[in-house]
């Protein structure tokens, strides 16, 4: 493999890295706020569950990032390094900022812009940028309504019962803070296994793309680590400035969010956590009284979802040049 593949393999594995430590917060952001579990004795569980999530669900995602956004014979290592380099950058500026952006916006922005720039137009797979932008742009709208609608049904169901209640949606969140990581694995871990397959394809080390062992355990350990460490500032935005989250919440809307990103993920679609669980969230919310949420907090969130594919491309398309003079290709 050449020296380009490596600095491709690092860039992604920091991604991926960054991905798990942003998304750690649309996880663990409303068990630990309801006070279900320990902040980091639930950041552990969860990177347990994000390391098997790929394993036990497949990589389907990772075929749609790697065949089915780019044509692998049109594009070119600084083309898949420079959309990396721009993720990554979007990412700690979001971090900083705590603001919950996108990975999966990033990624895909990052990808379309330097594929344009480097490769041309031709090499942009129309039917997958479709399939992508359904999944990524449909899928806040089922998490309002998912957890619109779970809320209603609870709240249904629990009617007439005392406060002793919570210490069941509490135990509860126990089962759903393992099915939602396995969900975020199976989707977001599969990100980063389809760019570096995509990388060894164009690096001529593999003939057809097939996700390597290595590749799949390589990628769910990196955000099973990011994870561990927890984007702290990220979790204090969604467990406490919507709005004041009770177990209840906590319940519905990872019920909400594991459904959605599970379901995506088996059908191949990649969807943003930081869009579902804020969206189920906000549905959540919504089912007790409109009032209840605060929708600045979700307008600062939308203004970031919607410069994230614009910036993320402008960024890989300017770091394309002196990537393709640095690797002379």
């Amino acid at each position: 493999m050449s020296p380009a593949f490596y600095i491709l393999l690092v860039s992604a594995l920091l991604f991926d890295f960054l991905n798990g430590f942003h998304d750690s917060s649309n996880i663990v952001a409303t068990p630990i706020a309801s006070r279900a579990m320990s902040p980091r004795k639930i950041l552990w569980l969860v990177a347990a569950a994000e390391f098997a999530g790929p394993f036990i669900f497949g990589v389907a995602v990772a075929e749609t990032i790697g065949t089915g956004l780019t044509d692998p014979d049109k594009v070119t290592m600084p083309v898949v390094i420079a959309a990396m380099l721009a993720a990554v950058i979007w990412n700690i500026i979001t971090w900083w900022l705590g603001i919950p952006s996108s990975s999966s916006h990033a990624l895909v922005g990052g990808l379309v812009g330097a594929v344009a720039i480097g490769d041309g137009l031709d090499a942009i797979q129309s039917s997958g940028l479709i399939k992508v932008s359904v999944a990524l742009f449909i899928s806040p709208v089922l998490g309002i309504l998912f957890g619109y609608l779970l809320m209603n049904l609870t709240l249904f169901l629990a009617r007439g019962a005392t406060p002793r209640i919570n210490h069941f949606f509490k135990r509860a969140q126990l089962v759903t803070a393992v099915v939602l990581p396995l969900s975020h694995g199976a989707n977001d871990a599969q990100k980063t296994m389809g760019v570096i397959t995509l990388g060894l394809v164009v690096d001529g080390a593999l003939n057809e793309f097939i996700v390597p062992t290595w590749v799949i355990a390589l990628s769910a350990g990196m955000i099973a680590l990011g994870t561990a460490t927890g984007g702290w500032r990220l979790i204090k935005t969604l467990g406490g400035r919507i709005y004041k989250i009770r177990p209840v919440h906590g319940f519905v809307s990872q019920i909400s969010g594991a459904s959605i990103i599970l379901g995506a993920a088996l059908l191949g679609g990649p969807v943003s956590t930081t869009q579902v669980m804020s969206s189920s969230i906000m549905g959540a919310g919504t089912a007790e009284r409109l009032s209840k949420v605060r929708w600045q907090v979700g307008s600062e969130m939308l203004i970031a979802w919607v410069l994230t594919i614009p910036i993320t491309a402008i960024l890989a398309a300017i770091f394309y040049f002196p990537l393709m003079l640095l690797l002379g290709e």
